[in-house]
């Protein structure tokens, strides 16, 4: 019963999220109907709104100013997400050894290993689920903003620096930027962790560090330059986020590596 209740979490924010993404191409206003766009959506568009009237008008300041502050609100969930992270990641060695020790795929063999398993994450005080839930609830408030930004009419109809908002950037500038700030906060947030007991995971991890760069700056030619600086912005603040709260992680994957890049 366990575990179905991450999986039926999951099952129904991804529901939600689903629910929402039909909407994507509407405007959203005060007389939007339902609860994906009365409680998260239509509130972050009134929010970019009212900060843009403080900052003169400029919506661009206004994306910058209210996505630090989204991620300001989330931060506490990030830090307990990293330590967990952290926590599972310090345990892996001591599983490894229980997985080797009960290599056979017997029943009973299967069930004393569970049973050791939570019984080191209880002596650890690791809980395999605390790095899923900050996660469960950042994600409506981060896809809620990006859906707050592509809905919102009067961000289209103004620009910022050299682009107009509500057209991709003609020089691919932020695309770009927005590519390297996202391999860079993987590569951060990759630091520290040892995958040697899993090369699938390895494997999987290497394929994603340069795979979601491509990727958002595939997206990011394509689609408006609100988003692109959204993602830039929040991009650059993860990445003094992560080397503030895996200062040492970083210092200690950087003395490991040699010049030429190799581990030792």
């Amino acid at each position: 019963m366990k575990k179905r209740i991450p999986l039926l979490v999951g099952l129904i924010l991804v529901t939600v999220l689903l629910a929402g993404c039909t909407e994507f191409n509407e405007p959203i206003t005060s007389e939007s109907e339902g609860f994906w766009n009365s409680y998260i959506v239509y509130p972050l568009s009134w929010l970019i709104i009212k900060i843009a009237g403080l900052m003169g008008g400029s919506y661009g300041l206004s994306i910058i100013v209210v996505t630090i502050l989204i991620r300001l609100v989330i931060l506490p969930l990030m830090i307990k997400q990293t330590k967990s992270s952290k926590a599972m990641q310090a345990v892996q060695p001591e599983m490894q050894k229980l997985r080797e020790k009960y290599s056979s795929k017997d029943q009973k063999t299967q069930q004393k290993l569970q049973q050791e398993t939570m019984e080191l994450m209880q002596k650890h005080g690791v809980n395999p689920l605390a790095g899923c839930l900050p996660l469960l609830v950042q994600m409506p408030i981060l896809i809620g903003f990006y859906h707050a930004i592509s809905r919102t009419r009067e961000i289209a109809n103004h620009n910022f620096l050299w682009f107009d908002l509500g057209d991709a950037d003609p020089y691919y500038i932020l695309p770009v930027v927005a590519g390297i700030t996202t391999f860079i906060q993987q590569k951060m947030m990759m630091a520290g962790q040892d995958f040697s007991a899993n090369e699938m995971m390895a494997t999987q991890m290497k394929m994603m560090l340069w795979l979601m760069p491509i990727m958002i700056v595939i997206f990011a030619i394509n689609f408006p330059a609100a988003l692109s600086l959204y993602w830039v912005v929040g991009n650059l603040f993860m990445i003094v986020q992560t080397y503030f709260i895996k200062g040492p992680d970083l210092k200690k994957s950087k003395e490991t590596q040699p010049a030429g890049g190799a581990k030792k």
